[in-house]
């Protein structure tokens, strides 16, 4: 589309005076809504030097039909490759030359893409933002190359074991659903994925219904709008999409067979959604379970046992389901010793609750880490993007600190109890063959 066109298509979909929104916790915060539908939310932060903007799409690998899956992904990397007025090429070269980022990234329920440059930058920034978003070029021989890039990204994956081990966990922990499925697709659906294919979920997709512009830094929120009065041209409102969560089964054990050194094992169980009261007691549970070095597992596996190089938990989130893993990876001749250290802390874990110290410890490593977190442009703007795109809410940060303060150790109870006394699912990734014996008494019993 020619720019003229364009300009005239937005000047629509920017509301001559859009009603803006100060947050009365953190007056920094503003967030206007379009008359298109799109979502605006800015963070000033007037002693940076930098400004962070990005735009998320409400949509992701989750999203998709069994045939297309990896299509968000895929469309991910297609947007960097050009625009009608700009090449891939043109498009490096503009971030190089004033020093910036630009990046993007799919998660199975948003898509993000993003630029951090010097303040003066601002405004063409905006500008290139919206032209990479929403006027792809879709070329062709682009297409083809992008597509052997993913094949690529999907071989690494497959020989990375800790990535692999991960990918087998979640297709366990959620079967048949699109929540287990590899964010990247499969090799059969990228290579079968056609131009029209990923023209086709951009078209229905990458609409104002969708989307949420974030922007951060020493700007002001009706510079952001006066800046994207005639950007971002996303057709009609369009939808958000329609999601089912999972309903099946788990599946307890996934063997999968590698001539590698080791052996890596991921163990799941199903969680807690994103808007669940219960997700800051988690928080604290899986810190102190194995989410820092001063976690359990984290102690009795690597710095009295040695048994691994690595081994954390972790959480996640989604609008509809959560899950938390752990990942451990050691010596084919230790795993037994491995699974049976687990299986201790886990049972001391789930009878016993936590001590009034690690209660202490993981309160303050969670408020902490998060307002260390939120020291830059870059991450400010993430969580803005982040909190419109899935929760269409951003909870201050104030608000977050009491909530975490407030969970007691008979709310970690009630959560390990919650979460921990459940089905698991189990994934190995090593030189097994069909098993192993120390395996089937782990999950078995």
């Amino acid at each position: 589309m020619a720019a003229a066109a364009v300009a005239a298509a937005g000047v629509a979909a920017v509301a001559a005076d859009p009603q803006v929104v100060r947050s009365s916790t953190e007056p920094d915060i503003e967030r206007s809504e379009l008359t298109s539908g799109v979502r605006v939310i800015t963070e000033r932060m007037p002693e940076a030097r930098s400004v962070s903007i990005g735009m998320w799409f409400a949509v992701g690998s989750r999203d998709e039909p069994d045939t297309l899956a990896g299509a968000s992904h895929f469309l991910e990397h297609l947007l960097f490759k050009g625009t009608e007025q700009r090449s891939a090429r043109s498009i490096a070269l503009a971030v190089d030359a004033v020093g910036g980022e630009m990046n993007a990234y799919t998660t199975r329920e948003h898509t993000a893409y993003y630029l951090r440059l010097p303040v003066a930058e601002l405004h063409d920034g905006l500008e290139l933002l919206a032209d990479v978003v929403s006027e792809p070029a879709f070329r062709q021989h682009e297409l083809d190359a992008e597509r052997d890039v993913i094949i690529e990204e999907l071989l690494m994956s497959e020989d990375t074991p800790d990535d692999l081990v991960i990918t087998a966990l979640y297709e366990s922990l959620y079967p048949d659903h699109p929540l287990g499925r590899e964010t990247l697709g499969s090799h059969d659906t990228v290579e079968a994925m056609t131009r029209d294919d990923v023209a086709a979920f951009h078209s229905q997709w990458y609409r104002p219904r969708t989307a949420v512009v974030a922007a951060a830094g020493a700007l002001e929120h009706d510079e952001v709008l006066a800046a994207i009065d005639g950007l971002f041209d996303l057709g009609t409102v369009g939808e958000v999409p329609q999601r089912s969560g999972p309903t099946g089964e788990i599946r307890p054990l996934v063997v999968i067979d590698r001539p590698i050194e080791q052996v890596h094992v991921a163990v799941g169980w199903p969680a807690l959604s994103l808007g669940d009261d219960d997700r800051y007691a988690m928080w604290v549970a899986n810190h102190v379970l194995g989410g820092g070095m001063s976690s359990r597992l984290f102690q009795k596996i690597r710095e009295e046992r040695g048994l691994a190089y690595t081994v954390f938990t972790s959480p996640s989130s989604y609008s509809d389901a959560g899950s938390l893993i752990m990942y451990a990876g050691t010596a084919v001749n230790r795993l037994g010793e491995l699974l049976d250290v687990t299986d201790e802390v886990l049972a001391g874990f789930i009878a016993d609750g936590i001590t009034d110290e690690e209660h202490a410890v993981a309160l303050g490593y969670l408020e902490g880490s998060m307002l260390l977190g939120l020291e830059d442009s870059g991450s400010r703007m993430s969580r803005l993007g982040t909190g419109l795109a899935t929760r269409n809410d951003i909870t201050p940060v104030d608000e977050h600190i009491r909530r975490i303060r407030a969970v007691t150790t008979d709310d970690v109870a009630a959560v390990i109890s919650r979460i921990f006394g459940g089905p698991r699912a189990v994934s190995a990734v090593g030189p097994l063959g069909s098993g192993d014996p120390a395996l089937d008494r782990f999950v078995h019993g």
